[in-house]
């Protein structure tokens, strides 16, 4: 059938739901078209921007028809700003269309139409929610702003007032950081021109303990208003941290050895009862009252009585796994990054946890190792990267043949081919699936999966 539409082309579309990404579905006789700005229940009038075999983009010009839920988004940056998707859109309405994702992936890439899901869970505030924001420099006619690149730009910045999903402390860090680097004139980095100085300000709070570390990370070249710049976040009596780092590549990336300038190496953050250390380059979910919802419904789904051993691929710091170690005979966590091994060793220790251990390693290549060493899993835990896991860590680990696999996905597309994997090729069953919103009013949305296979 030849495709119905060509770029450039002016549509009136009515959008039907929303993919997983964010982007509204329309469809023109069948023919699927990506709608950039559309929201379920909407027609738009939308011009098409690309053009493939299987389906077009669009972007939105005219809302026609309003049929969303819409609300007054309070963000004075919206939508022109990147961090968020759906500040317009009702919260009910998110969460529905991001359940709405989850079940449809399961179905259509995880062969799994029957499968029902848990109700969703809503998060716990809609706003003010990330503990961790990474910011960017920028030049403006006043001096160096600070803030977020525009939505679907990689060349323009924002420079923030008002940042709604950080706390009032994460935004007064900001404007002092900012108000100090115009005081000195320190020129930001242009990533176009590859010249200037300032390039990224990272904010990382301890929603439960109160504490917060902050990072500068620059261009090459001596640290200038170093002082002024320590005596600036000494004003915040949360600050216990302060870190600088050199970035000496083109690619804006702010995951760099850090000197400390001011205050101890870390940060604690509390979670389920346990303390946890975080350092300038330490994974931690970004919703702190969210991530102990989801860790809490792991815990649920492995179903332990004190006698498992449990393996924690993908273990990170050791969050997962150390809050399955009260309740475990015994907890085995593997990681690629051997600075998050080194902390979930610590983290462990803090805690008096001594019935769990960490290694670093690739997961698909270290589980039979393991299972030498453990023995059989009676629960795997597995938290992969967006990308899920590959082709030979699902054999590895459907080789171990555990009785309960316990799934944490932050991708339904690749938690849907992952288990239609396990229960094709290993005789898994998915008992239970819940999605957790950890991040409102973008598009992504976190899960929960319990698979269970019985014991030879």
């Amino acid at each position: 059938m030849p495709v119905p539409v060509a770029k450039g082309d002016e549509l009136e579309l009515k959008v039907d739901s929303l993919a997983y990404g964010g982007a509204g579905v329309a469809r023109l006789n069948g023919f699927v078209v990506f709608v950039k700005r559309g929201l379920p229940g909407d027609t738009v009038r939308a011009e098409v921007t690309k053009v493939k075999k299987s389906h077009a983009e669009a972007m939105t010009l005219e809302v026609v028809d309003p049929g969303a839920p819409r609300v007054e988004a309070p963000c004075q940056h919206y939508p022109t700003c990147g961090g968020c998707r759906f500040q317009d859109l009702a919260y009910e309405a998110q969460l529905v269309a991001k359940a709405g994702q989850v079940k449809d992936a399961l179905a259509r890439i995880g062969g799994l139409p029957d499968l029902e899901l848990e109700p969703a869970v809503p998060a716990e505030s809609i706003f003010h929610y990330r503990n961790k924001l990474e910011y960017s420099f920028s030049d403006t006619p006043v001096g160096p702003g600070l803030g977020f690149h525009k939505a679907g730009r990689w060349d323009e910045l924002i420079d923030v007032d008002r940042c709604w999903l950080t706390t009032d402390l994460g935004n007064a860090i900001r404007n002092s950081v900012r108000t100090w680097a115009r005081e000195h004139r320190l020129p930001a980095y242009s990533q176009e021109t590859q010249e200037g100085y300032l390039r990224h300000l990272v904010v990382r709070e301890g929603r439960n303990t109160g504490q917060a570390l902050v990072t500068l990370v620059t261009a090459p070249g001596e640290l200038r208003g170093e002082e002024s710049f320590v005596e600036t976040l000494r004003e915040f009596p949360e600050v216990r941290s302060i870190h600088w780092a050199v970035n000496d590549r083109p690619a804006e990336v702010t995951n760099l050895p850090t000197r400390v300038l001011w205050g101890e190496p870390w940060i604690e953050e509390e979670i389920l009862g346990l303390r946890y250390r975080i350092r300038p380059n330490a994974f931690m979910q970004t919703n702190t009252a969210m991530c102990e919802v989801l860790y809490a419904l792991a815990a649920e789904y492995a179903g332990l009585t004190g006698e498992e051993t449990v393996y924690d691929l993908y273990c990170g710091t050791g969050t997962i796994g150390l809050t399955l170690a009260r309740d475990a005979l015994t907890v085995w966590g593997v990681e690629a990054s051997e600075e998050s091994v080194a902390c979930a060793l610590e983290n462990a220790q803090l805690n008096g946890l001594s019935n769990a251990a960490f290694f670093a390693g690739d997961v698909a290549s270290s589980v039979e190792e393991l299972r030498e060493r453990a023995g059989p899993p009676d629960v795997v835990v597995v938290d992969p990267p967006r990308a899920g896991l590959t082709n030979k860590a699902v054999r590895r680990i459907g080789e171990l043949a555990a009785p309960r696999l316990v799934y944490v996905s932050c991708n339904p597309t690749t938690l849907a081919g992952n288990a239609k994997e396990f229960v094709r090729e290993w005789g898994y069953r998915v008992e239970r699936v819940r999605p957790v919103d950890m991040f409102p009013h973008t598009p992504h949305i976190e899960s929960v999966a319990l698979f269970t296979r019985d014991v030879a």
